[in-house]
């Protein structure tokens, strides 16, 4: 699996932020994206998901025109991990988490004992397990950053695109998430 840019631009009606922008991130590889604060890589990232129409040029997953595959081909393909949520209900975060199933499970279902025990799982994972039925909301910056990266992990895609992924976390725990990423990609 592949997911690539050609002359790609970025940005908001009126607000060019990026243009002709070509990369390609093969399935396997780790690649970071660095650039000052301001710089686009969050509407950079929102593009090559969907979640943003280009303003120009193509993203490619597979060599399929990202713009012409349903939201949930995509979400069952590319998992995200914004720098920051809100939710508008304090979930527990094992619920946040569970969210992550919602891509592989039919527009009505609700996830089964399996899909809670993969769960309980990505929290492990991260060392975060204690917090399962903490309130989202209640968490700190890095324990919500944890759960959304357990809420990337559930949804069990090929390819996670993770913006600032260990934003607000502290050494112990930018050490996990690096040692996550490093295994993903083996």
């Amino acid at each position: 699996m592949t997911l690539t840019a050609e002359r790609l631009a970025v940005g908001y009606p009126g607000k060019p932020v990026g243009a002709d922008i070509d990369l390609a991130v093969p399935l396997g590889a780790v690649q970071c994206l660095l650039g000052p604060n301001g710089c686009g890589k969050t509407t950079l990232f929102k593009t090559l998901l969907g979640l943003l129409k280009p303003r120009g040029g193509r993203v490619l997953l597979d060599g399929r025109d990202l713009s012409t595959l349903r939201p949930a081909e995509i979400a069952r393909r590319i998992a995200y991990v914004p720098q920051a949520q809100t939710l508008p209900f304090p979930y527990p975060a094992h619920e946040v988490v569970l969210m992550g199933a919602s891509a592989r499970l039919g527009l009505f279902s609700t996830p089964g004992a399996a899909e809670r025990r993969a769960a309980d799982a990505a929290l492990d994972r991260l060392g975060i397990a204690d917090l399962a039925e903490q309130p989202f909301p209640k968490l700190s910056g890095g324990q919500r950053q944890l759960v959304l990266i357990a809420r990337a992990l559930m949804q069990g895609t090929p390819l996670i695109v993770m913006d600032e992924p260990t934003a607000s976390l502290d050494f112990g725990n930018q050490a996990v998430v690096l040692a996550e990423i490093a295994r993903l990609a083996t």
